[in-house]
């Protein structure tokens, strides 16, 4: 993976400028409802889920209007408050989430969303809709990097979201996540080993990705083995998420030649695949139709000249962006 998390220092903190409300007045309306984007941003990243990052924004927001005015106008920073309580109900759910997976039938992948710089919640992305409700996509969201942060520790994944990605000093991430503030940077520091760790060696542009991604859909559809062998890492992996909802082959393979043959395999088993190239999760990605219905996407990750690991969604619980008129009307052009 590409995405080069900050170093270990404190950079100047997000909502240092605000400003405490006027006496006994309750804040600005507006001004709340403005944080819904990044309250959006903070939930999908820690939850790896749109569904989730939207119940827990309900939630934050549910939370608030359920105070008084004068219990309102008492906080001086609506956004810090409304900040702490989505973390804090984001870290419950994925302490719940390790039981829930266990119940979870085959492997467990986050939501890919449709959309190169920008994705809208079910409207056009070059519409007006409100701009709270659109999601900036950046390196933080790539399929790759949520996949490594749901390997972290719940209070990891929060310490490090909040601070290196949302930039929280650790005294606000220590009410979130109730730790001292220098246990919370040693969680962030724990965390940040790990994602490096994981990182792809040589991460190429945007628009190298995109050509690997491209030859990888045209030998895909014209069933070339040799073709696709050459175009996947002898070491690449592939994850299938069904949910245990859809039939698929196996949900992982391993190795390039495992890996072409199961694709080639696919297309035999299932008639009238189409396949097209699309954004996911800010990255080229492959969108696999069937009748014209969405029934997989697929997030690709790319060192060099070859792909390297490949995570197909096939849950359509998970692929609701996707359904919702087509796929490219949700999205801007990477």
């Amino acid at each position: 993976m590409s995405t080069r998390p900050p170093q270990d220092d404190d950079r100047p903190q997000r909502g240092e400028h605000r400003q405490a409300p006027a006496q006994n007045s309750a804040p600005d309306l507006d001004a709340v409802m403005s944080e819904r984007r990044a309250l959006t941003n903070l939930a999908y990243r820690l939850l790896g889920s749109l569904a989730d990052a939207e119940d827990v924004v309900q939630e934050t927001y549910a939370r608030w209007y359920a105070m008084t005015p004068e219990r309102q106008a008492e906080i001086a920073s609506p956004g810090g408050w409304l900040t702490k309580v989505a973390g804090r109900i984001c870290l419950d759910q994925l302490r719940s989430a390790r039981a829930r997976r266990e119940r979870y039938v085959g492997e467990w992948l986050p939501e890919p969303v449709p959309g190169g710089t920008g994705w809208s919640l079910g409207r056009d992305a070059h519409s007006t809709a409100d701009p709270a409700d659109r999601v900036t996509l950046d390196e933080s969201v790539t399929m790759a990097f949520l996949v490594v942060l749901d390997s972290l520790t719940p209070a990891e994944r929060v310490a490090f979201v909040l601070h290196d990605v949302f930039r929280y000093p650790f005294a606000d991430i220590a009410d979130v996540v109730g730790r001292a503030p220098a246990a919370c940077r040693q969680l962030a520091t724990s965390a940040r080993r790990h994602i490096r760790a994981a990182q792809t060696p040589v991460a190429p542009a945007t628009a190298q990705r995109a050509a690997v991604v491209s030859d990888f859909r045209q030998a895909w559809q014209a069933q070339d083995i040799k073709a696709l062998v050459a175009l996947l890492d002898p070491d690449a992996r592939a994850v299938t998420d069904t949910g245990g909802l859809v039939q698929a082959g196996a949900r992982s393979l391993a190795g390039a030649e495992a890996i072409a043959r199961g694709l080639i395999e696919l297309f035999h088993r299932v008639p009238d695949l189409t396949v097209e190239e699309r954004a996911v999760n800010g990255l080229p990605g492959l969108v696999i139709q069937q009748a014209g219905v969405t029934v997989t996407v697929m997030a690709l990750e790319v060192s060099g000249d070859r792909v390297t690991d490949l995570w197909a969604m096939r849950n359509p619980e998970k692929l609701g962006m996707w359904r919702v008129g087509t796929a490219g009307s949700t999205e801007t052009a990477v």
